[in-house]
C-alpha cells in the first residue's frame, strides 16, 4: 500500500477569498438574437413547442403507459431527419429491432434515423460527443443508468444525474435533447420535481385509452408560451395531426339534449369549443353521487354550493355525473357557466338552444365574472355554424358578426332567464 495525500483544494468556507473567472455583465437593454429554431414540418408540435425546435434545448416530455409518447417521438425524429437534421434515437425500453418494426407500421422505415439500444449514460454520451447529433431522443431516462451512482436505474439520485449529464451536454455542444419520463399513478412525472425545473420544455401527452384523440400540452415553456396544446388523432399509420379540434370533439353532436351545453374556452392561445354533458338523477343512496371526468371535482362542488346558496336550488338526494366529450380535460375557470347550465338543464330535463355556446366565471357571491379573449371564443363559435352566446358582460363587449351576445351580471338572472327557475 501506498499512501496518497489528498489535494489540497479550497475550502467550503474559504471559496469566497479564491479568485476566479469574472463574470460578464449586461443591461435589461442588451438585444441578443432570437434563438434559431428547426422546424418539424408536424404543425401541432411545432405550435406546442412555440414555433420550433430551439437549439440546445431540453424537453421532457410525459405521458400515460401506452399512450403513443414513443410513436410521437419516433414520427417527430423522422421528420426532423427527413428535414436534414441528423438525429439519433437511444431507446432503454426496446430493442432495436422493435422501433425498426414501428417504424415499418408507420411508413417510416426509410427516414434516415440512426438508432441506438443503450442504457449507460458514459457509453451514450460517449456515442453522442463523437457522432454531433442536432437532435437526441432519449427513451426513456428512467432506464439511464449512470456508473458513478450507487443506485438502481430508475431512482432518484440516478434520474438526477442521468438528467443533469444529458442536459449538460445539450447545453455544451448545442445538441437538442428530448427526453420521455414516466408518469405516477397521479398523472405526475415520476423522478424528481428538479428535472422539470432542470429542463427548458416540460410536454405533457394526455388522452383517454377508450378515445383516439390525444393531446399534447405544454406546462412549462422558456422559448414559448405556455399551457399551448396540440390535437392528434390516433390511427392505425400512427398519430395524425387535428387541424380543427373544435369541429372534431363536436362531431357527435346532432341534435339539442337535456344536460348538453357547448363550451367555448381557451386552450393556451388557441380557441376551442367542448361539449360539456351533465346527467342528474335520484340517488338510491344515503349519500348522493358525484363523478366527474374532465373538470376539477373541486370545482364542481364549488359550482353545486353557489346554485343551492344562491339561486336556491338544491342537489341534495340526486347523483351528479360530469363529463367532457372526447376525453378532453378542461380546467379554465371561465368554464363555470357551461358547467352550471349543463347541470341545470340535466336537472330540469331542459336543452338549451342547440346553436348556443356558453362561458364565464361564477364567483362565490353568485356573480358572474368576465373572461379573457372573449372576442377568440366568438370567432370560433361562429366559425363552427353558433349564432349566439351567453357570457358575462366584459368592460369591452365583443362583437362578431353573425353571433349575438348575451350578457349576465349574475347566475340568478341566468337561471331566471334560461330555465324559468326562481
Amino acid at each position: 500500500m501506498e499512501e496518497a495525500p489528498l489535494s489540497a483544494g479550497p475550502s467550503k468556507k474559504s471559496l469566497g477569498n479564491v479568485r476566479g473567472k469574472q463574470v460578464p455583465l449586461s443591461d435589461l437593454s442588451t438585444k441578443d438574437d432570437p434563438p434559431a429554431r428547426t422546424v418539424s414540418g408536424v404543425a401541432e408540435l411545432d405550435r406546442v413547442l412555440g414555433g420550433g425546435l430551439v437549439e440546445a434545448s431540453a424537453i421532457l416530455v410525459g405521458g400515460d403507459p401506452g399512450i403513443g409518447k414513443s410513436t410521437l417521438l419516433l414520427q417527430a425524429a423522422a421528420r426532423f431527419a427527413r428535414g436534414g437534421m441528423d438525429v439519433i434515437y437511444v431507446t432503454g425500453e426496446e430493442a432495436a429491432e422493435q422501433i425498426r418494426l414501428r417504424a415499418a407500421r408507420l411508413g417510416l422505415e426509410n427516414s434516415p434515423v440512426r438508432l441506438a439500444a443503450e442504457t449507460n449514460l458514459r457509453d451514450i454520451l460517449t456515442t453522442l460527443d463523437a457522432e454531433q447529433p442536432k437532435l437526441v431522443v432519449i427513451d426513456s431516462i428512467q432506464t439511464m443508468w449512470a456508473d458513478n451512482v450507487d443506485s438502481a436505474p430508475g431512482s432518484v439520485s440516478q434520474v438526477r444525474a442521468a438528467s443533469h449529464e444529458l442536459i449538460s451536454f445539450a447545453k455544451r455542444r448545442g445538441t437538442s435533447v428530448i427526453l420521455v419520463g414516466h408518469v405516477t399513478k397521479e398523472g405526475q412525472l415520476a423522478g424528481p420535481r428538479v428535472v422539470e425545473h432542470m429542463v427548458d420544455t416540460v410536454l405533457y401527452f394526455e388522452g383517454e385509452r377508450g378515445h383516439q384523440f390525444r393531446i399534447l400540452r405544454a406546462v412549462k415553456n422558456r422559448y414559448g408560451p405556455s399551457d399551448e396544446i396540440g390535437v392528434f388523432e390516433m390511427t392505425g399509420r400512427g398519430l395524425a395531426e387535428v387541424t380543427n379540434p373544435s369541429a372534431l370533439f363536436l362531431a357527435d353532436r346532432d341534435r339539442p339534449a337535456p344536460g348538453s351545453v357547448v363550451f367555448a374556452g381557451i386552450e393556451g392561445t388557441r380557441p376551442m369549443l367542448t361539449e360539456i354533458q351533465a346527467l342528474v338523477a335520484p340517488s338510491p343512496h344515503s349519500q348522493a353521487r358525484r363523478t366527474v371526468v374532465g373538470l376539477d371535482s373541486q370545482r364542481l362542488a364549488t359550482i353545486l354550493a353557489v346554485l343551492e346558496s344562491r339561486c336556491g336550488i338544491p342537489f341534495a338526494g340526486l347523483d351528479v355525473y360530469l363529463n367532457v366529450a372526447g376525453g378532453m380535460r378542461v380546467s379554465e375557470p371561465a368554464a363555470d357557466l357551461a358547467v352550471a347550465a349543463a347541470l341545470l338543464s340535466a336537472r330540469e330535463d331542459t336543452a338549451l338552444p342547440s346553436d348556443t355556446v356558453v362561458f364565464g366565471e361564477i364567483s362565490l357571491s353568485g356573480a358572474l365574472r368576465p373572461v379573457t379573449q372573449a372576442e377568440n371564443r366568438l370567432k370560433e363559435a361562429s366559425k363552427l355554424g353558433f349564432a349566439s352566446a351567453i357570457g358575462p358582460e366584459q368592460k369591452k363587449q365583443a362583437r362578431v358578426p353573425g353571433m349575438t351576445l348575451r350578457t349576465m351580471t349574475d347566475l340568478v338572472s341566468f337561471v331566471q332567464e334560461m330555465f324559468g327557475t326562481d
